[in-house]
């Protein structure tokens, strides 16, 4: 059986959950780099949606990310 590539994990991430984030990717995905996958994914023709979001990390610091969609 072939083993998944990270932008077919990513795929399924985001059919099974609507969206992915970089922290998401790295924590349930093993994906460091999600944002270079994303333009993998882009290049084989996929459209994505990249969303801000702020939240604050675990000193309590306020950071922003991407949330990544799928474009239908």
């Amino acid at each position: 059986m072939k083993k998944k590539t990270q932008c077919e994990r990513i795929l399924d991430y985001i059919s099974d959950f609507g969206s992915i984030t970089s922290f998401e990717a790295m924590r349930d995905l093993g994906c460091m780099r999600l944002a270079s996958r994303i333009c993998d994914l882009k290049r084989q023709g996929y459209s994505f949606i990249a969303k801000p979001e702020k939240g604050k990390n675990r000193y309590g610091e306020k950071i922003s990310y991407s949330r990544y969609f799928l474009e239908q």
